[in-house]
């Protein structure tokens, strides 16, 4: 039973005393005991840490060559760096003239060690010095005291990172509650993006990472931040899988992160970093749900330890919550610009039927003139009016704004007029509303329900014999392919067509903006939006283009 157990060895006591001390430690740590004094030096010399003995008075048997007092070193203590072990010996010499002090007073000598922390003078190295003093000499002539020097660098530089990641987590959430109410959705995202990426460059020293979102309704890992990987890293369509999708589908199907050490020889890793020998993947989670993940890479082998995994761990909980709040407060505007809007509806329809009611009255008072009763009617058009244009407030993006006066406004533009314009949208009414605007302008409209029929009509329109669009419309939030796949089939193409992108009260789920603004997106309309304000940004688009 012994030999399982934790040895505590004990030199100079007595038998009764060892015995005492065994009965003390029973269970927990086997007691080895010997007479000689000199075996604890044995013991001493065989252990990792750095151990020196010092003396203060006439202590016989003060090694030869060593500083002053100094009784015995081993070997660990004498490859210490010379700072270190100067102030180390400091230590133990002032706490053994404590020692002498208390026999020679008559006290109880100092038995508690004491733990001051020293650092090399470059503070490359750091340690802990375990100090006791030791009982006095014969005659009380003199006392020594020991030092046990502790390696604690690895410790102290973990529990710095650690706390550099809490620090740059807790500032990427308090962005969120702090900064980005006051932000529309393209900045809000693009700050969010700029935390992240100079959060793990900075504090985790990750230098070629990618973020990728879980879409709930098909299970695709979207691309969402992308930092030093090369273009084709896009081109990847990765579900949450445990088979057949690399390690990001792995870590996004059973929420477990996980190093790759050699990517020559780990069968679920899929090229990504030009060169890359060695990967982390780790999910991002909120309440347990895996929202997405956390895909970092090096191009050395056996790049990332433990540590590196369990800080890309604690650091993702706090991207993952900065995504999911970010997302919180899209939904949230959006919520509420719907529940304003709809009580606008409600406030107003009292007093404009009260007008209407008045009109009629005055109508039918008595015999009046007909400057009188055009008047009449046109009060009434103008109540219609206001009733229409609170309705198409109220449903929000479902709906765009000012269409009545665009189109008594039809005209060909020079701008406009023969140029040729896709346009995706999968709300019937808006694709629609935005071809007649168009049309009326001059424009060749072709309007598609979906991402998946945009990239269709795009990749068809730059073969030979094709005739390439001049311009690209398109929704964000689509039901199959969203808007950055359709931003990036256009640029794709041979014209290289510009882009507009709308979204609903900024919501965008895949941020498609942060990704396409990026690489060249013209603008974004966030619904409901003027009419007029979409012609100026075509206008715009096509002019530069």
């Amino acid at each position: 039973m012994g030999d399982e157990l934790p040895k505590v060895a004990v030199s100079g006591v007595d038998a009764e005393g060892v015995a005492e001390l065994a009965r003390e430690l029973a269970g927990r740590f086997a007691v080895e005991a010997s007479a000689d004094r000199g075996w604890s030096r044995v013991v001493m010399a065989a252990q990792g840490d750095a151990v020196a003995v010092v003396a203060a008075g006439d202590a016989p048997g003060v090694e030869a060559g060593a500083p002053a007092g100094v009784l015995w070193r081993n070997e660990a203590f004498l490859a210490l760096d010379a700072w270190v072990a100067e102030r180390a010996l400091g230590v133990a010499r002032a706490e053994a003239e404590l020692a002498l002090r208390r026999a020679r007073g008559g006290e109880a000598s100092s038995v508690a060690g004491s733990c001051p922390e020293l650092s090399t003078a470059d503070g490359a190295r750091t340690y802990e010095a375990f100090v006791s003093g030791l009982a006095a000499g014969p005659q009380k002539r003199w006392a020594a005291a020991a030092v046990c020097l502790r390696d604690v660098t690895a410790v102290r530089r973990s529990r710095s990172r650690r706390a550099a990641v809490e620090s740059a987590g807790a500032e990427l959430l308090r962005m969120d509650a702090d900064s980005l109410r006051r932000l529309n959705a393209m900045e809000r995202l693009a700050q969010v993006e700029k935390r992240i990426v100079r959060a793990t460059s900075e504090v985790l020293h990750f230098d070629h990472f990618a973020i990728r979102l879980l879409d709930d309704r098909t299970g695709k890992l979207e691309l969402v931040v992308k930092h030093n990987l090369p273009p084709e890293f896009d081109a990847f369509e990765i579900y949450a899988s445990p088979e057949g999708n690399g390690i990001s589908g792995y870590v996004a199907a059973t929420g477990i992160a996980y190093i790759c050490r050699d990517t020559s020889k780990d069968e679920l890793f899929l090229p990504g970093l030009t060169g890359a020998r060695s990967s982390l993947t780790v999910p991002l989670k909120v309440h347990d749900r895996v929202i997405g993940i956390m895909d970092i890479e090096s191009q050395r082998a056996e790049a990332f330890t433990e540590e590196d995994l369990e800080l890309a761990e604690a650091f993702a909980r706090y991207v993952a919550l900065a995504l999911h709040v970010l997302n919180l407060l899209v939904v949230e505007r959006s919520s509420t610009s719907q529940t304003l809007t709809g009580r606008v509806e409600g406030e107003v329809a009292g007093p404009l039927q009260d007008i209407c009611n008045e009109v009629e009255i005055l109508a039918r008072s008595g015999e009046l003139d007909a400057e009188t009763r055009r008047h009449l009617e046109r009060i009434r058009l103008d109540v219609d009016s206001i009733r229409q244009r609170v309705r198409e407030v109220a449903s929000g993006p479902q709906t765009l704004l000012g269409v009545e006066r665009a189109m008594e406004e039809a005209a060909p533009d020079p701008m406009l007029e023969g140029r040729r314009v896709l346009v995706a949208d999968d709300a019937a009414k808006i694709r629609r509303i935005i071809g007649d605007v168009l049309r009326s302008r001059g424009c060749e409209v072709t309007l598609v329900e979906g991402g998946v029929q945009a990239i269709a009509e795009l990749q068809a329109a730059a073969k030979p014999g094709g005739v390439e669009f001049d311009l690209v419309i398109s929704d964000i939030m689509m039901p199959d392919a969203n808007g950055y796949e359709v931003f990036a089939a256009a640029r794709a193409s041979g014209r290289k067509a510009p882009v507009i992108l709308m979204t609903g009260f900024g919501y965008d789920p895949h941020h498609s903006i942060v990704r396409a603004s990026q690489e060249g997106l013209q603008s974004v309309l966030f619904k409901p939006f003027q009419v007029d304000r979409l012609l100026e940004e075509c206008r715009k688009a096509l002019a530069g283009a």
